[in-house]
């Protein structure tokens, strides 16, 4: 199944607000119905005649045939841009004037070879396209005419599984729920279960370098990733062959996060772990965010570790945001404070030692118990909440989220000046917000935030979050935070990224690129500015 269009994943799964949520989000916020229902997809013109019969078909000779060479109207507009806020406003509105030329289906590294061999060749752009769940323009290259999306989904399969090592080499295409399918039937896990676990692919993992919701207990995706392969206009990268290594840099590294601006990658080997016995969430429940981000580091630096740890700010637990599916119901629970989970998975022992420790930990930090309906409805409704802002769209409220990390000593300051930068400039615009925030990943060392902010939309709301989106990178910068934890630069953090890198680290990566993409033709824009 593709993703919604103009929205968040499975159409069948969205649902209307509460009255209740609507009425709140008027009184509060002035949040007004919509002017116009966005625009059918049926209605939306796009250019056509973008690529010439010749390009069309060495791209053909390519892929393996004509059929998996689509230039219609609606796998074009599927494949334009990700699912940010303004990506998602903009085509509501028709907006298309950056769709791709065609997309291209692969089958194998061989023909992702081909396809950026025979792209160098006609000067084509290729923008590689996995789950699309890009939110910060990861999709959106800067475009100096027609180019292609190169769309991996035919690269499903599980290509190895060495059970000794406990490793296994999927291709790219593969989404994450499909993945642990494969997986599970051997009897492992890869652990791995962001908010986009059910859209998003093995390939976008690496490229982005995700984390997961149990990121606590499994590790973020970089640090599951032992060996990968990318493929680029000048040939094979192989990096790899064993767990840990002395030979030189680790070329790996290079490769994750690169956001297809090196070379696309077409397998990637993992570290996988046995099927959890058992799991089990609760909810816990500290007086205010300080203290229970206390409680979080004792148990980040000292453990024992649960797989999952998450901590809601005051905000953020009050509108229930911890469980999105409860939202507007009587029957989420709403205590004062701020709510946080904690989550167990493994063999029944481990997991029975790990929740006793844990809960003497958060008891002496300051920590009231609440039971395990907190912690099961947050499961139940983990991937719920991009579906929340659909409706929210709908009703005519803005909503997105942005994130960061830095080190326990500067997580209160950064805390205060994004959601300060935040406040202010969506209040000078006229549209005063609603901010959110909670800690969604913690690090013996650190530990990241993960902002949601609701406003009206106002008269111009990709110009309002614009200002604001920049108003809180500068303050994230500024405050000793990086410029994304999990979401990835792609062209919204790009010129930010540049500033925490410095230049010389830029000169390096740009060498990088000059040499396994020299005509710059791979997601041009996309983590590297382009080079005049």
């Amino acid at each position: 199944m593709d993703m919604l269009w103009s929205g968040w994943g499975d159409p069948a799964r969205a649902t209307p607000l509460p009255d209740t949520v609507i009425g709140l989000l008027r009184d509060l916020l002035g949040v007004k119905p919509r002017a116009a229902d966005p625009v059918e997809l049926a209605e939306i013109a796009v250019p056509e005649g973008q690529l010439e019969p010749a390009a069309h078909q060495a791209l053909a000779a390519a892929v393996g045939g004509q059929e998996y060479v689509r230039t219609d109207a609606e796998t074009r507009i599927r494949h334009t841009r990700g699912k940010s806020t303004p990506d998602l406003l903009r085509i509501r509105e028709g907006e298309v004037d950056d769709v791709p030329a065609a997309v291209l289906l692969p089958a194998g590294h061989e023909e992702v070879l081909a396809v950026l061999r025979a792209c160098a060749e006609l000067g084509l752009p290729v923008v590689p396209f996995g789950g699309g769940t890009s939110v910060v323009g990861g999709l959106a290259p800067e475009r100096r005419g027609a180019f292609v999306a190169l769309d991996l989904r035919r690269m499903d399969g599980l290509l190895d599984l060495d059970p000794v090592s406990r490793t296994a080499t999927l291709q790219p295409g593969l989404r994450a729920p499909q993945a642990e399918a494969l997986l599970a039937e051997h009897g492992f896990t890869l652990g791995h279960f962001p908010q986009s676990y059910e859209w998003a692919s093995i390939g976008g993992f690496a490229a982005t370098r995700s984390s997961g919701q149990a990121s606590a207990g499994y590790g973020r995706f970089d640090e599951m990733v032992l060996a990968l392969t990318l493929a680029t206009p000048e040939g094979t990268v192989d990096t790899g062959r064993a767990p840990r290594s002395a030979a030189g840099p680790d070329l790996r590294q290079l490769v994750l996060g690169s956001e297809g601006a090196f070379g696309v990658i077409t397998s990637v080997t993992v570290r996988v772990r046995p099927v959890p016995q058992t799991r089990v969430y609760e909810g816990w429940r500290f007086a205010s965010f300080d203290e229970g981000a206390a409680a979080l580091r004792r148990l980040a630096q000292d453990g024992p570790r649960p797989t999952v740890l998450r901590l809601s700010d005051e905000t953020e637990t009050l509108i229930g945001l911890a469980q999105p599916d409860a939202i507007g119901s009587s029957e989420a629970p709403t205590p004062a404070g701020c709510t946080a989970i904690a989550g167990y998975e493994g063999t029944e022992e481990d997991v029975s030692y790990r929740r006793e420790g844990a809960a003497a930990v958060l008891r002496e930090c300051g920590g009231t118990p609440l039971g395990a309906e907190p912690g099961e409805r947050w499961a139940h409704g983990r991937y719920s909440a991009p579906y929340l802002r659909d409706s929210l769209l709908d009703a005519g409220a803005f909503a997105e989220t942005l994130e960061t990390a830095t080190f326990w000593s500067r997580v209160p300051g950064l805390y205060t000046a994004v959601r300060e930068a935040l406040t202010t400039t969506l209040t000078e615009s006229g549209t005063p917000p609603l901010v959110m925030c909670h800690i969604s990943h913690v690090y013996e060392n650190g530990a990241s935030l993960y902002f949601t902010v609701v406003s009206a939309q106002g008269d111009n709301p990709v110009a309002h979050w614009t200002r604001a989106k920049h108003a809180a990178n500068e303050a994230i910068l500024a405050a000793g935070g990086t410029i994304t934890h999990h979401h990835g630069v792609g062209t919204d953090h790009r010129d930010w990224y540049v500033r925490e890198a410095g230049p010389l680290a830029v000169d390096a990566l740009r060498a990088v690129k000059r040499t396994l993409d020299p005509d710059g033709l791979l997601n041009p824009g996309v983590l590297l500015p382009l080079e005049d």
